[in-house]
């Protein structure tokens, strides 16, 4: 089966195994009692399907840079690409 890989979701993958937080998250979803968090066919803990931001800061400025340059701002406001960015991300 062929697997596209981004490397900004690999890097998070990563940082995700090291967030003590979101690893007592998924210890709640193998025994049955979390049942907004999973793990995607990639390997990405997500948040009722959003990807789940570990307490990284430079990740979570990537995030923010990127949404402010790429078409998800076109400079409407920073009202809606937050609202954008929360689509699509979660970070407690």
């Amino acid at each position: 089966m062929l697997k596209l890989t981004n490397p900004f979701l690999e890097k998070v993958k990563e940082c995700q195994k090291r967030d003590k937080k979101l690893m007592e998250k998924m210890i709640l979803v193998k025994e049955g009692k979390e049942v907004d968090f999973g793990i995607d066919e990639n390997g990405v803990v997500r948040y009722r399907g959003r990807v789940c931001m570990p307490d990284v800061p430079e990740l979570r400025k990537m995030i923010l840079e990127e949404g402010h340059r790429s078409g998800l701002s076109i400079h409407p406001g920073v009202t809606k690409m937050y609202q954008d960015l929360k689509k699509l991300f979660w970070w407690p």
